[in-house]
């Protein structure tokens, strides 16, 4: 399905451009009635907005009370839980101040003047000073905040909900298997919406060429462009920050990952990668009890690609509009970006509903998400393999810092050890706690 979902959207973006154009060359010079007729094509990409918007809450909520859930409670967890949050918030810092310079740096959105849809145009910087931010992220009702999308109160309840869990231990298994059930369930709401995508693509290049002509692709060009250049930079301080750890195994960990990389790469879901990077950690020497653990809540909280691209994306959409974030406003966008991209799910395209739900807790226009819908599969795909190659690098180092780093197999021999589950995202949990715990009474 995702390979076809893939040419859709391909199909999507060329009729899109067609359609458009001929519709720019049927309203002439007529300003008026091209954005009447855009208004019609873009109707398509606000459908799928609105899907969108649906499942933030459930979807936030899900993923992130799972993944504190599934941390828990031996001292083995917590040492190896604590280490690995402090190399994913370092991480995840890196990546998202690296994409808030090098967008700054090339401001690819400059110049598009794209025209907002709502009645306000701007920020609303009243809402932005540091009292009523830090008040605001505290919800008075989860209900509330779940209705209104408040994605940092979201947050928040899931963080209290998540480490309580934790402390309740064997009398919370059926609410987590309940949770467990739930993200499940959301990630296939989640890709049910994303079949709507292909329309959505149609809808939002035809409404944008219908009025500014093919002149609008050269923006697409340079997105997408200056996009990996600031992936290779983040590649570069990855490699690097690996390097410092592991040494010259650095380089042998690159050739035993560049399957699972190339795999996340063609079909923009970490997922896709997740079996056969079992497998390539365990011949590199890293125990089972450790990839077991770190590599599923990695797939949670350590998403080094997509962090880079919600501050590209998000200030690319604000340039576009010709909206002036001052500096300070952009680092508040950063910190709400490090706190909400953790509840976020390794699925293709994911990552838009966190730029989504940023943009309109900042209120900027919402509607910029589905102008860089046309090109998010090519983004995707950049920032996927950086996501698993990030996970690749953290996990090797916690093995090391642990002193648990074995003598790696031959990488072109088969391998008689592999994994023989391949459990998905979300589901490491008690289990693989429990397996640890056993192993520590054994040591």
């Amino acid at each position: 399905m995702r390979n076809r979902l893939t040419a859709y959207i391909l199909t999507g973006m060329v009729l899109g451009v067609i359609v458009g154009f001929v519709a720019n060359l049927w309203v002439g010079g007529d300003e008026a009635l091209a954005k009447d007729v855009a208004g019609y094509f873009h109707l398509l990409a606000d459908i799928f907005l609105h899907l969108i918007k649906m499942i933030i809450a459930p979807l936030v909520f899900s993923t992130l009370v799972a993944g504190i859930a599934h941390m828990g409670d031996s001292a083995a967890l917590g040492r190896i839980g604590g280490r690995a949050l402090a190399w994913f918030i370092i991480a995840s810092l890196i990546s998202l101040t690296l994409g808030l310079i090098f967008v700054n740096f090339f401001e690819p959105g400059a110049g598009l003047n794209l025209v907002r849809s709502g009645a306000d145009a701007g920020v609303n910087t009243e809402a932005l000073n540091f009292r009523d931010f830090i008040l605001h992220v505290f919800p008075t009702s989860m209900i509330g905040a779940m209705a209104d999308n408040q994605i940092l109160q979201i947050v928040v309840f899931s963080l209290f909900v998540g480490v309580a869990l934790t402390a309740i231990g064997e009398k919370g298994k059926p609410i987590i298997t309940v949770i467990e059930a739930l993200v499940e369930l959301m990630l296939q709401v989640t890709g049910y919406v994303m079949r709507v995508a292909p329309l959505a693509v149609f809808g939002a290049l035809a409404s944008s060429v219908t009025v500014q002509g093919l002149g609008v692709l050269k923006t697409y060009g340079a997105l997408v462009g200056e996009f990996y250049i600031a992936l290779i930079c983040l590649w570069v301080l990855l490699f690097g920050a690996g390097a410092i750890f592991l040494g010259k195994r650095m380089f042998k960990l690159i050739r035993y990952v560049r399957e699972p990389i190339l795999i996340a790469f063609s079909t923009a879901s970490s997922e896709a990668a997740y079996p056969k990077m079992l497998e390539q950690l365990d011949r590199f020497g890293v125990p089972r009890r450790i990839y077991s653990f770190v590599l599923p809540l990695g797939y949670s909280f350590n998403l080094d690609g997509s962090m880079m691209y919600a501050t590209f994306a998000t200030i690319f959409i604000a340039q576009a509009y010709g909206i002036d974030l001052p500096i300070a406003t952009q680092i508040t966008i950063l910190l709400v970006l490090m706190v909400t991209s953790k509840g976020i799910a390794a699925v293709p395209r994911a990552s838009l509903v966190v730029v989504a739900a940023t943009l309109g807790q900042f209120d900027l226009p919402v509607e910029g998400v589905a102008f860089i819908l046309a090109v998010d599969h090519f983004m995707d795909m950049g920032r996927t393999a950086t996501n698993v190659l990030g996970n690749a690098i953290a996990t090797s180092v916690i093995t090391k810092w642990e002193g648990m780093l074995e003598v790696e197999e031959p990488v072109d021999v088969p391998h008689p050890k592999a994994p023989a589950h391949t459990p998905s995202h979300g589901r490491a949990g008690l289990e693989l706690a429990s397996d640890m715990v056993d192993e520590d009474r054994k040591g």
